[in-house]
Formats: structure tokens, sequence, C-alpha cells
């Protein structure tokens, strides 16, 4: 009842000065007191760090839809809100591995030789068993673990990482770890080569430790509390395929040692040569087994219909997440246990919200289309960005642009980080030219997160993206990150670079360059 009152108040506020600031210049709306009073709201107590899912984080969404409706924008398919297609997974009670050699037969048991992972299917497989390298396929790089290998109906072996891993001269991003090193690229790429189940393991050149992790299971470990499971996106049981993670002993069981697969591993990346091969007499039996709880969170959206009729189908979109990593489950008596998430992101989506006031103010709205969305799920796997980029509410072809807001309250008031030029140098030249009437000393150190915020789900669909970004600070993920220490006239200056970029976006007929990047990982 609370939160609702809140509401209430809060959009009769913005209704009743919406309709005294139509003859305004909408970059005069832009200032600490609107950031202030989004990114205070947003971060109170009462929403308990926005955790997806909860009903804070509704509480918060609700808030948003409220101030977009205030605003004038537009519902999309009838509501403000896009409802994600979350699960939270359990392991299930039937999980097994077992290997056939000749007239052997092996069963191994589960948390000590293989543990499954959190996005492994529900289902049983039986197969040939096949050593794919690292189960890379870089084609720029004339690189493929899959050249000249069936693994169509076949289980794979594959190791962690990438070649030449640690190596600064690598191709694979030297000595950072590109996307082809994560296991959820690895799996994406063993399905679309057909393969039926993969049994992931540790690369020995590099790494020691050879206990299987997987995903660490409650129900297999006695210090792990029973509600630490993961959230998905669900996905349909017929895309997935089992996925472990093998430990020693398997590998001696296939390789004879473990030095014997560190050799087969080092010829690879001495040469940067694939050396893949079909196990002779190995059989395996896979079965991993799953239990779904499905849950509720949203993502919050706000459409302004474009002017011009060529143009109108062209979309831009401006987004930030809106959810943070909630309070803690066990507080110490009289100790702050809230992670506000005032910074992280409440600055972001209070930007985002800014900017879309000033653009329903304008007395001619932009030739091209405007949808504004404050994603859920970001802090647990960029969970909403991704769902909207795989079930975009407009053709995702059609859509130009994406400009991202996480974090952009702390840190000098004169210094702006911008991500995104190695990735959309044209979107990062139109904020050089339009900062020139802001002010900011644009800094680009911050290139490598490229995959760590909401933009990376666009850019991986060819989505030119930028994303602005204040920096990082010792309170980032931390009780302490509260509105008390928000800048809130340097989140004003970004919102107002921010609409002046949007603006020249939205009112050209520009299509904007884009160049494949191997995100880093983190």
């Amino acid at each position: 009842m609370k939160n609702l009152i809140i509401l209430l108040i809060f959009g009769f506020i913005a209704g009743c000065s919406n309709s005294n600031i139509k003859n305004q210049n909408p970059e005069e709306i832009l200032t600490a007191g609107l950031l202030e009073k989004y990114i205070s709201f947003l971060a109170s107590d009462s929403l308990k760090g926005r955790n997806t899912p909860s009903k804070e984080l509704d509480a918060a969404a609700d808030y948003i839809a409220s101030e977009f409706e205030n605003m004038g924008l537009q519902k999309v398919n009838g509501s403000y809100f896009q409802e994600l297609d979350l699960g939270i997974i359990n392991l299930g009670k039937e999980n097994s591995l077992f290997m056939k050699s000749g007239n052997t037969g092996i069963n191994y048991s589960i948390k000590n030789d293989f543990v499954p992972f959190e996005f492994t299917a529900n289902k049983e497989v039986f197969a040939n068993l096949v050593f794919a390298g690292y189960g890379i396929s870089a084609p720029e790089f004339n690189y493929d673990d899959y050249e000249n290998i069936d693994v169509k109906n076949k289980i794979v072996l594959i190791l962690k990482h990438e070649p030449q891993e640690n190596d600064k001269n690598s191709v694979f991003e030297g000595d950072k770890l590109s996307e082809y090193s994560s296991i959820n690229y690895k799996i994406e790429n063993a399905i679309k080569h057909g393969a039926k189940a993969a049994l992931i393991v540790t690369d020995p050149l590099n790494h020691t430790l050879f206990s299987p992790k997987g995903f660490s299971w409650p129900s297999l470990s006695k210090i792990i509390p029973k509600d630490a499971l993961p959230i998905s996106l669900l996905k349909n049981e017929d895309e997935k395929i089992p996925v472990v993670e093998v430990g020693d002993k398997f590998i001696n069981d296939i390789f004879g040692s473990v030095d014997s697969l560190k050799r087969i591993e080092k010829l690879i990346d001495s040469l940067l040569t694939p050396n893949s091969f079909e196990i002779k007499n190995a059989e395996v039996k896979i079965k991993t087994s799953t239990e779904i709880k499905k849950v509720s969170a949203k993502n919050v959206v706000g459409f302004l219909e474009g002017s011009d009729e060529n143009l109108k189908d062209e979309i831009l979109i401006i987004g930030a997440h809106y959810d943070h990593v909630g309070h803690k489950k066990n507080p110490v008596p009289g100790e702050d246990n809230i992670f506000n998430g005032a910074d992280d992101n409440a600055s972001g989506t209070g930007g985002i919200m800014a900017v879309a006031k000033a653009f329903t103010i304008l007395s001619e709205k932009p030739k091209r289309s405007i949808l504004f969305i404050a994603f859920a799920g970001e802090e647990i796997g960029l969970l909403g960005s991704e769902f909207y980029a795989t079930n975009p509410l407009y053709p995702i072809e059609k859509t130009v642009a994406m400009m991202n807001f996480d974090m952009i309250g702390r840190n000098s008031i004169d210094e702006l980080f911008i991500i995104g030029k190695s990735s959309s140098p044209d979107l990062v030249k139109i904020t050089e030219e339009e900062n020139s009437g802001v002010g900011f000393n644009l800094n680009y150190d911050y290139e490598t997160f490229l995959g760590r915020s909401d933009h990376a789900s666009f850019l991986k669909k060819g989505i030119p993206a930028i994303f602005y970004f204040s920096g990082l600070h010792n309170d980032y993920h931390k009780v302490t990150d509260e509105s008390s220490l928000i800048n809130f006239e340097k989140a004003a200056k970004v919102s107002r670079l921010a609409f002046k970029t949007a603006y020249r976006i939205s009112n050209d007929s520009n299509k904007y360059k884009i160049v494949k990047q191997k995100i880093s990982l983190f």
C-alpha cells in the first residue's frame, strides 16, 4: 500500500509538471532535480535492492511504467511490460554418467566424477564419443575444431578456455579470454554441429585443478544455501543437450593420463591447428535431469512513434537495467543489509526516464521511432536484454542503434567513459560531436566492457550500440551504493549528452557501421 501511495503521488506530480513544460527547451528539463527524483525512488530502502525476481522489482517496474504513461509514451501491444520467460532451475534426482569401452563398463559418480551445468537438458543420450578440442569454430582465424570430423548424433568432449591462453600474441584476444572461451558459446557450437551431449574438461596445459565444478548445486553441498539456484531464460528442452563437467578420473580412463591430454593440447596450441578425433571403442551414456519452477519478471517499455512516414518504422532503442542484487538474507541486526544500487543502476534507469521525458515535450517528434526499455535480470546474466533481442517487439532488422546507460552518477563530473568505439564507431563519432556543447572529457579506457552490460545483447545481433558509463568505484555491489553518494548533476549532464546524441540518430536516415568484436568475458 505504501508503494502504491508513493506511485500515485509521483504520478500526480509528473502529470501536472508535464503539462507545464510543453514549451520548454527539452534540454532544460534534464536537471539534477529530475534525476534525483527518479534515482532516489528506485534506490529507496522500500525497494530492497530490486532483485530479479521479487515483488520489489515489480514495484519498480510499476513506477517506471506509470512515469512512461504520464509522459505520454505509448504502450506496445497494449502494455508497458514485456513478460520474460524465466525459471528457477534445480537439479533433478536422476543424473548418471556411464562409459562402455570394449567389454568394460565404468559408472561415474555425481559430484566426485561429474557435475551437470545449470543449462543442461532434462534427457538421456547414449552415443559414441568424439574429442573436439576446444570446441571452437573461428573462420576469421582459419581455426575450426570441427573441421574434418563428424559429431552428428555423437557426444563431444571439449576443453575449457581457448588456444594459446595467456599468450599476449594469440589471435584469440591476446592474453584476454574471448567470447570463444565461453562455455555457452561452446555448447551452442556443439549443437550447431549436431552433437547430442557435451562433456567439458579442464584444459591441463594452463590449469591444474580437475575437480568437476559444473554448477554449484545446493543438493550436492552441505554449505551452499538451498535457495542458491540459477535463474535462466527458459528454452524448449528439445533445443538443449545434456552438459556436464568431468574430472580427472574420466580423463585418465579416456587418455591414459592427464599428461597425455596435456600433450594433445600443447600440440594444438603450438601449431594453432585443431587435433580432433573420434575416441575408438568408447560409448557414453549420460542422463541429466532438472526441475524448473517458473517465475515472473518483466522489461518495461515505452514507445515514441516517429513522425516521418519513410523512417518511423526504424527504431532507436534507449535502455538501462533497473534491477540490482537485492538484500542480505541473514542480516546482522542494526547493520545495513540492502544493496540499494543507486548508481548500479537506478542512475541509468533515471537517465533513460529523463531522456524520454525530454523527447515527449518536443513540439515536433523525431523522424525515427524510439523505444525506451528498462531491462530486468541484467545482474543475473543480461536476461532482460537477451530476451528482448531474441523476442523483439519490433523487427530487429529495423533497429538502427541501441544506447545503453549503466552507472552514470559517480566520479568526476568532467569525465565520462564511452564504450563502443571499436564496435560502433559511427555512434561514438556522433556523441563526440554533440559533446562539444556539453563539455565532457570523453575517455575510452573501458572498451573491454563490451560484454558487461545490456548493449552486448544487441551487438551480438548485429545492432550498433554505445554505452555511457561513469566508471567503477568502491561502492560497486556494496550496501553503500546509495543515493546520498550520487552526483545528480553529473547524471543530468550525461542525460543531456545522450539526449543530443539520440536526437541526431532519431532524425537522420543514416545506417551505422558495426565492427564484429570478440567480446571479452568477465
